[in-house]
């Protein structure tokens, strides 16, 4: 037997095994391609577009500014929270949705730092997402704070050296590069022994595998909406506030939407009750709706079974890969307890491999310098696509169709 038909009929085991999870029914998808960069944008749920289009037609369309009301848009970020909370592991009144994962992350440091009052340290992963580092740098440095960078698995030796000035550690629950998995429950417990806050950034783990935010007595989280929610491109944030902190939850930005009395257009800000103080403007009703929408998948399909099969997945896909395209180098840790739900590999031409692979219907994705990144959104893949997604990258790579010039930026 072959290595690929001796794969092959693993795949076919360990599909017939997962059966009970497989919902790419509930997705609209190419036949033809095998998605890998749900890690980026989620797939589409297949019932969203008709419940846009109805929230176009009938309600924007005929009910207009009543909908506010009748339709019940104005309480659509704390709504669409609860509805998000059980993945998130939060009792209801603890998350809101709506902006940009910068902006909540802003808001929920801006808080975090006046929960903190005469400490002057804030620590943060180097390896972080970009934006995560710019708005942790920016506020730092407009407070005249001191920024410390150490990795997730550094961050409790810190604590032990500094934790009585460290004021929040700001994490992201999954590496985005590489996707290991970190400790967020030994994290926050050795914050919480210092008196330090931590604020988690779950853009990579929400909706791919248990959170259980209220069970690790977890301060603050953020985390996007189109990834592992599949909420569509630019799906609005969230901001998980734990219920003890939000009587003194004040952020920087403060909008007319989190007022007491929004309507009775005071001059002066007085914060609302409870999570509602974390709205700001209108929020984009269209994508909200949208996403209040994509998350009935997972009523269908609970975050544990998700993870289940995620963790067979992703180590299937990473025996796959070893045998059929030896010699790439692995990035994420092979442990299940210790992987989120991607894998991702080193390759010197990994803008070429990537490339290569989408033109062979396999969409990944391509991290600076050298990483090729497959993200693995367990409801709408297979073990089969695991499989055809390995021969392939052994096929580009026995074929050298990823060596190819990289263009040049538009921007020098």
């Amino acid at each position: 037997m072959t290595p690929v038909s001796a794969l092959d009929a693993q795949a076919a085991a360990l599909d017939r095994e997962h059966a009970a999870t497989d919902r790419r029914d509930l997705f609209l998808l190419p036949d033809d391609v095998v998605y890998l960069d749900g890690n980026s944008l989620g797939a589409l749920p297949r019932h969203v577009p008709d419940v846009v289009a109805r929230a176009v037609r009938e309600e924007w369309g005929t009910q207009l500014v009543r909908a506010w009301n009748s339709r019940d848009w104005w309480r659509a970020p704390e709504r669409i929270g609860d509805h998000l909370a059980p993945v998130l592991g939060a009792s209801p009144g603890q998350v809101l949705v709506g902006d940009s994962t910068t902006v909540q992350l802003h808001q929920a440091l801006s808080a975090a730092l006046r929960l903190t009052p005469g400490r002057g340290v804030v620590v943060t992963d180097p390896g972080a997402f970009p934006t995560d580092l710019y708005v942790v740098d920016g506020l730092t440095e407009a407070r005249g704070l001191e920024l410390v960078l150490a990795r997730p698995d550094e961050v409790p030796a810190v604590l032990a050296a500094r934790g009585t000035e460290v004021a929040v550690v700001v994490l992201q629950h999954v590496d985005h590069r590489t996707g290991a998995l970190w400790d967020l429950p030994g994290i926050t417990e050795a914050a919480h022994r210092t008196g330090a806050l931590v604020l988690w950034d779950l853009s990579h783990s929400a909706g791919a595998l248990p959170v259980e935010l209220d069970a690790h007595g977890v301060d603050l989280a953020v985390g996007c909406g189109y990834k592992y929610l599949n909420g569509g491109p630019g799906a609005p944030a969230y901001v998980y506030v734990a219920r003890r902190h939000q009587p003194a939850y004040v952020p920087d930005l403060r909008g007319w939407h989190g007022h007491a009395e929004p309507f009775a257009m005071s001059p002066t800000w007085t914060p609302a009750a409870g999570v509602g103080r974390a709205r700001l403007g209108s929020p984009p009703l269209l994508s909200m709706l949208a996403l209040e929408a994509a998350l009935d998948v997972l009523d269908a399909l609970p975050v544990p079974r998700v993870r289940e099969r995620s963790l067979s997945l992703t180590r299937f896909l990473r025996t796959c890969v070893d045998r059929l395209a030896p010699g790439l180098e692995p990035l994420t840790p092979e442990a299940d307890e210790h992987r989120g739900s991607q894998v991702a590999w080193r390759h010197p031409a990994a803008w070429g491999v990537v490339h290569a692979l989408a033109a062979r219907g396999v969409i990944g994705d391509f991290r600076e310098p050298d990483v090729v990144r497959l993200g693995v959104a367990a409801p709408y893949l297979t073990h089969s696509d695991m499989l055809t997604a390995a021969a392939r990258l052994a096929d580009v790579l026995a074929t050298g169709e990823h060596l190819t010039e990289r263009p040049r930026p538009l921007v020098t």
